[in-house]
């Protein structure tokens, strides 16, 4: 133990001398104590001696510094398949009731001598979940990352998976890396059943009115074999496609394509039907069902630079991906076209524009984007006084307040991850009224000048990537990522902002009109005034309404100067919206349709695969037991000596004022000194 002070040492002996002047003014050649004994005297004057010392010990900020030890319980973990694949099997009745009895029993026993955490888990993973086994997806790998990223840094024992073995999300959980005991508790029927099932459907995302699109179905099937079944396509309840096959094998399995037409734009629900066969034991995975976007325009998009470049490949590959633009790539040496056709314009490292192009812009209201440490003056945009020709590696830091859309969250933790571009060295002078997505960010120090930035004037949108190496970000997200999604999105969510045409409305709300049952259903909303400023003050509501006309109606929470929706979960289906928002004397409405997709991958694989958990088990220093073994597992972990209590000690400072036995001391002095001179005269 030691003491530490804010004050030199030799305040501590001005706290002795203030207790003896005391005690001298109190006792010192006071007539009142003139027939007391000089024994007594001496014992009230120690008495008031040490508490007036201890009470200006305390006011000298003395510390104590001393170890603490801390014991720490082993971490045992069990986590819960909560995924409706569970009750395939033959075992469903016992899962159903007496199975989490027992795992209740187990867990309450190992809490004697551990701190257990109760997990379930299927599309994500989350502690003290209630088990329903109504999971759409299973999803291994995420609980094993949850794990990590909470107990990487604790005294983690075993983990123990309670699971039938079957995966259909994340990445393979062989593939992940432990550092704690892994025992599995194998559940689901290993035995193949007979049964044929839509395996995976292949199709775009959007289609164009007018156009033929393909989709493709995989059939499988175990056990069946020579038997007919035809695949067929319903469209509104009407059959628009039917191909019939045999299936010639005990393990089967055929990809049957289709072209079909976009012929009604909208959301368009289609639905891949298997005929019924008599031996087919589960018939509940013959049916999928998917959704097509048909856009009955598509927005053309012209790339115009000054020579080739690897930038212009990522753009285009970008852009083009989504199936929403048309692309054109021209250069500004032979490029006589007139501009009116495109929705967006992308000028890449082009320092002088011809004035043909500049009227153009201007006379169509054509949104433009300039990529490039080269920036046409005549747009007005950027100025740079670059200092001799030198440029900077630039990475982007990602701006808090950016509202003119939103990116994911994926995204933008994921900026941090671009490597740097070169920029011009030197000051920029951006006009006023812009808002900037990115920064410069050079070395550890974010500067206020701009990577990416947004402006309107006169209703012409306007963004500058001012930076040369756009192509470096998108090899970064393959590289780190295996696809090139977070590039891409950061792309498309820039030229759709550009790209379309600027709503003169009141009132806007957005949504996404595809999700999947395991999402949330989100909306958001802007109210503008007669002076096209954002207000909040208004209530916006919104009733949504499902196929049998059954209405679940909302209020939208007020964020700053937006309004949010979130409306939670949906089984599929269709749903149509209506909102609703009154301002002044006037009512504005908003109407849309949103279709929610049914997760089918839990019918898709039926048969457990404790194989997988076998392996998972053993690379872990584990065991696979079944739901008899519940004590030879519990046995297993109390023998282990690896999973053991950890004694940790660390310095700590505590205050002296705050240790209560010390004002009991000083309260024990003052009232003894008071009661004796009471007891014996006068006070």
């Amino acid at each position: 133990m030691e003491f530490i002070s804010n004050y030199p040492w030799y305040y501590t002996l001005l706290c002795i001398v203030a207790g003896f002047v005391f005690a001298g003014l109190m006792y010192y050649r006071d007539k009142h104590n003139a027939n007391r004994t000089k024994a007594f005297l001496y014992l009230l004057a120690t008495l008031r001696f040490l508490s007036v010392s201890i009470i200006c010990f305390l006011l000298l900020d003395i510390f104590i510094k001393h170890t603490v030890y801390e014991d720490e319980k082993p971490i045992i973990i069990f986590a819960q398949d909560n995924s409706s694949s569970l009750l395939s099997g033959k075992d469903s009745s016992y899962i159903r009731s007496s199975y989490l009895e027992e795992v209740n029993k187990f867990i309450s026993e190992l809490e004697e001598n551990y701190e257990v955490k109760k997990y379930a888990f299927d599309s994500e993973a989350e502690l003290n979940k209630v088990i329903d086994f109504k999971g759409k997806e299973t999803n291994l790998s995420q609980l094993f990352y949850d794990i990590e990223n909470n107990y990487s840094n604790k005294n983690l024992g075993s983990i123990i998976i309670a699971s039938d073995g079957i995966y259909n999300k994340g990445t393979n959980p062989l593939y992940i890396k432990q550092n704690a005991i892994i025992n599995c508790i194998a559940l689901g029927d290993t035995s193949p059943q007979k049964d044929i099932w839509i395996q995976n459907i292949v199709h775009n995302q959007i289609a164009y009115l007018g156009n033929a699109f393909p989709v493709e179905v995989t059939i499988n099937a175990i056990d069946i074999d020579q038997k007919k079944f035809t695949v067929s396509i319903f469209k509104d309840g009407k059959n628009i496609r039917s191909e019939s096959h045999t299936i010639n094998s005990n393990s089967f399995s055929k990809t049957i394509n289709f072209n079909l037409d976009a012929d009604k734009s909208g959301i368009q629900k289609y639905t891949v039907i298997i005929s019924k066969i008599d031996e087919d034991i589960n018939p509940s995975n013959n049916t999928q069902s998917f959704v097509i976007d048909v856009i009955d325009n598509r927005d053309k998009v012209l790339i115009l630079a000054s020579s080739p470049h690897p930038d212009i490949n990522a753009l285009y590959q970008s852009i083009t991906n989504s199936q929403t633009y048309e692309v054109d790539i021209e250069y500004i040496n032979s490029f006589n076209k007139p501009l009116k056709p495109y929705s967006l314009v992308i000028f890449h490292q082009i320092a002088s524009l011809p004035n043909a192009i500049i009227n153009d812009l201007k006379n169509n209201a054509i949104s433009f984007l300039v990529i490039g440490n080269q920036c046409p003056q005549q747009l007005g945009l950027l100025e740079t006084k670059t200092i001799n020709n030198r440029f900077n590696d630039v990475e982007p830091s990602l701006q808090n307040n950016f509202v003119l859309f939103n990116i994911s969250d994926e995204l933008k933790k994921f900026i941090r991850e671009f490597p740097a571009v070169k920029c011009n060295f030197g000051n920029v002078k951006i006009p006023n009224g812009s808002t900037s997505l990115l920064n410069q960010k050079i070395g550890s120090i974010v500067t206020e000048s701009p990577l990416l930035y947004f402006n309107e004037i006169n209703q012409i949108k306007s963004a500058v990537f001012n930076g040369d190496g756009l192509w470096k970000w998108r090899l970064r997200d393959f590289a780190q990522n295996d696809n090139h999604q977070l590039f891409n999105e950061l792309i498309t969510k820039t030229v759709q902002y550009l790209s379309v045409k600027a709503d003169k409305s009141f009132f806007r709300v957005y949504s996404k009109k595809i999700i999947s049952e395991i999402e949330d259903l989100e909306f958001t909303a802007e109210v503008y005034n007669q002076s096209y400023e954002l207000i909040t003050e208004p209530d916006v509501t919104i009733v949504i309404k499902d196929v049998n006309n059954k209405n679940y109606n909302y209020t939208f929470s007020k964020k700053e100067k937006i309004y949010k929706l979130n409306a939670g979960k949906f089984s599929p289906g269709e749903y149509n919206y209506t909102a609703n928002v009154k301002i002044g004397d006037k009512t504005y409405s908003k109407t849309g349709i949103i279709n929610i997709k049914e997760i089918v991958a839990e019918k898709i694989n039926t048969v457990a695969n404790h194989q997988l958990l076998f392996q998972l088990s053993k690379q872990n220093n584990g065991n696979l037991y079944s739901t008899k073994q519940f004590n030879n597992l519990k046995q297993s972990i109390l023998s282990n000596t690896n999973i053991q209590t950890i004694t940790y000690s660390h310095k700590t400072l505590s205050d002296l004022i705050n240790l209560k036995w010390i004002f009991f001391i000083i309260l024990t002095l003052l009232s003894t000194e008071w009661f004796l001179r009471k007891q014996n005269g006068k006070m």
